[in-house]
Order: C-alpha cells, then structure tokens, then sequence
C-alpha cells in the first residue's frame, strides 16, 4: 500500500481568510476599496498591492478598534506591537494621507452594523476591551490648576533625563532648532537657536534674564556663558530642574544662574531686562493665556524685552488630538500666530517682529527620530518597547504635521513700552 500523502496548507492568499471577511467591513468604511495594503495575522492580504502596506498583527487590533475607534484605537494597537507597517513609518502615513485626500472614513450606517458584527465575530474580535498598553497620562483635578499643570509636565518631562539626552544630544534642547546651513548638525542648529534669542533679546553681561520654562537649562547656560546675562531659570519638572542646575555648575556659571522649581504665577514680582518663553506657552491654556501674558509684561521692566516661541495651528484643531491628549501632553492648547500676537498686544506689549521657524522644526524632529531608528536597542533598555513604539509614532506624526504645514511654530519678539529713549540701529540678530 501507499502510504496516504499529508495535504498541503498554502497560506490564504489575497481576498481569502480574515482579509476576506474584512474586506467589506473596508469598503463600507472607504466607500470603496481601502486606500493601503492590509496583511494580517493569518496570511492573508487585502488592498491595493502598491500602496502603504500595514500588518496587523493580532486580532486584538481590530477589537481594539471596535471598542475605541479612530486615532486613539490605532495608537493602543500600535504601541502593543499589534499594528504595524513595512518601511519607515512617517513615509507610511504621509502615503496613507494622500491616498485618503478628499476620503473621510465614515461612520457605518445603522444597517451595516449586523453584517459588520457578524464579521467581527468570526474574526474573533468581539469581546471584552483589551487592556490598555502603559503610558497613558493620568492627571485630575481643575483644568489647569497648579497642581494639574505639575503632574502633565511631570507624566511628559520626568520621563527620564537619560531618555531625553540620547534622544536630543548634546544640547538637550526639546525645542525648534535653527538650521542655518544646509549641511548643519542639530547640536550646531541648536546653538544658532540660542544666540538667535539671546541676540533679539540684546543680551550684554549683566542682564537680568528670566527664562520661564527653561527645560534642561541649555539656553539659560547659553546666555550666561556666551553673553554673560544674569539668568533666573524657571521649571515645573523635578528632574529637568537636577539636570539644569547641574548643568550651569559644569559650565563655570552657577554664580550667574539660579534654576528654581516653580510654576510661573509663583515667580517673584521684578524687573527682569528680558524674558525668554520657550515653547512653554502651549501648556498654559486658552482662557489663562490673557493673564499669562500679562504676568510676562509684569515681569518686564520699562523697556525689557520678551522672546516668545511657540507652535501654533488653525483655529478648528487648537489642541494636539485625541493620542497627543492622552499620551503625550493633555491639556495643550495652540492657536494661529495672529491670535497670539493679539493677546501679547491686548497685554500692553509692542511686537517688535516675528518669525516662522515651521521648516526647521520638521528638520529638528527628522533628526530626534533619527536617533530613536539609530540606538533602538539603547532606548529600549532604558524605557521599555511599548514607550519606544510611542515615541516612534509621535515623533513621525509630529514631523509630518510641521512638513505639511498644519503645525507652526513662532518666535515673537516684544518690548514694554517706556525705558530710556530708543536708539534707532538695525536689527541685533541681523549681525550689523
């Protein structure tokens, strides 16, 4: 007798197994065919073959998706390595938002819903939700109260200083940097952003600075080493506030800066020569930011000068979105550059001059996700694989948001009225 032969198994091709039951599960979202390459856990494929290919891994993703759908569902099935994508992630949802131009997914109509569950179920995607990946902010109490203010500086920048040092180099600036050559490195880019302030500032030895939302301290070090300005440095986060003042002791200028853990409406009243506030002022609110630029002109003396650089966006989209709400910063609220400049204006402030920096913030960002693709491994060691995935996904949603321009960012210079009389010269930053 011959022995029975064992049939053969071929994978589910395309149209077949789970990418057969989704599919009109897509259509009816995509009003057609969806605009990327679906793989999923079992073989199977779905979609056209040469756009974006996405793998979803697990079917814990599509109940993901279920219970929460939209952005956020996405993200939680990112950051658990549920979903992911073949390349480089920014090139992936750049290629996914221009197949999705001028298509909205829409929300199935009320008729669908028994087919789709009936879908879903012989997916294995129905049931309970599933646990949430870690990460995710946890702040109460009153919109920005001093207390809540504290715990979502505290969830983004306490995350760890090592993270943030592999992360932004040397100059440990979280912030816009300031290409000035085409073949510049980020450190360089960062030190031009530094003089750049401290020079529309007309920073000399001996000016009084005040630096609210200092950071790491990187550009209150600048302005004392380099222009010799007497610097008040100001942070809500315990572990930025070490960091900084360990900074300007290494530096030689710790008799030049004083680095205080503070929020900003507890800052003494003075009479600063020049106040910096960099990209702190996305954090302070839309109905707190009258009186926070009031307190900014308070802080100033007659003549004293204000450097304000913020990211702004369109008026319908103020804040980050739902992953940037609950992952990163909640609390966030950004407007266009004209708004702001009216509420620095209604403060008793001059605007002096703007600039928009939008190209070299998608620029900076490149280069941070460059680093996080480049020591992976480093990263993960030190903050675990779901939070690497997090940043990877922030950082390449941010960069495409700069590069498309639906996202800026700003540098407003202002002036108190009074002081002595005005000495009519070019520019400072200008080098004349």
């Amino acid at each position: 007798m011959t022995a029975p032969t064992t049939p053969t198994t071929r994978p589910p091709g395309r149209g077949e197994g789970a990418a057969g039951l989704l599919e009109p599960v897509l259509r009816e979202v995509f009003a057609g065919p969806p605009p990327f390459a679906l793989h999923l856990w079992d073989g199977s494929t779905t979609g056209p073959a040469d756009g974006p290919r996405v793998r979803v891994r697990h079917r814990r993703a599509l109940r993901r998706l279920l219970w929460q759908p939209g952005e956020l569902g996405l993200a939680d099935a990112w950051i658990s390595g549920e979903l992911d994508v073949d390349g480089d992630l920014g090139e992936a949802l750049s290629a996914v938002r221009r197949a999705l131009a001028g298509r909205v997914p829409a929300r199935p109509a009320p008729r669908s819903w028994p087919a789709l569950l009936s879908a879903a179920a012989r997916l294995g995607a129905v049931g309970p939700p599933p646990p949430r990946p870690g990460g995710r902010a946890k702040v109460s109490g009153a919109l920005h109260s001093r207390s809540r203010d504290r715990a979502v500086i505290s969830h983004h920048y306490d995350l760890s200083n090592e993270f943030y040092a592999l992360l932004l180099g040397p100059a440990m600036a979280y912030s816009c940097a300031y290409y000035t050559q085409d073949d510049q490195t980020l450190q360089d880019a960062q030190e031009a952003k530094f003089d750049l302030i401290c020079r529309k500032l007309d920073l000399r030895p001996g000016t009084r600075l005040l630096d609210v939302g200092c950071g790491w301290g990187a550009l209150a070090r600048h302005a004392a080493l380099h222009h010799g300005a007497r610097v008040t440095a100001v942070t809500l986060s315990a572990r930025q506030h070490a960091h900084a003042r360990a900074l300007v002791a290494e530096a030689g200028v710790a008799d030049l800066v004083d680095v205080r853990l503070c929020d900003y409406r507890e800052i003494p009243a003075d009479a600063y020569d020049a106040v910096s506030c960099v990209e702190m002022g996305e954090h302070v609110g839309r109905d707190e930011y009258p009186a926070f630029a009031a307190r900014l002109h308070g802080l100033l003396r007659p003549g004293g000068r204000l450097l304000v650089q913020q990211m702004s966006r369109g008026a319908t989209a103020p804040g980050g979105g739902a992953f940037i709400e609950a992952y990163i910063t909640p609390d966030m609220h950004m407007r266009p550059l004209g708004q702001t400049v009216d509420l620095i204006e209604a403060a008793g402030l001059e605007v002096l001059h703007t600039e928009a920096m939008r190209p070299h913030y998608a620029r900076t960002i490149d280069a941070w996700r460059a680093e996080l693709t480049r020591r992976q491994d480093r990263f993960t060691a030190l903050v675990g694989r779901p939070t690497v995935r997090l940043w990877q996904l922030y950082l390449a949603g941010s960069s495409l948001a700069f590069a498309e321009g639906r996202m800026g960012v700003d540098q407003i210079l202002a002036r108190r009225p009074g002081g002595a009389r005005e000495t009519v010269r070019p520019a400072a930053w200008c080098g004349s």
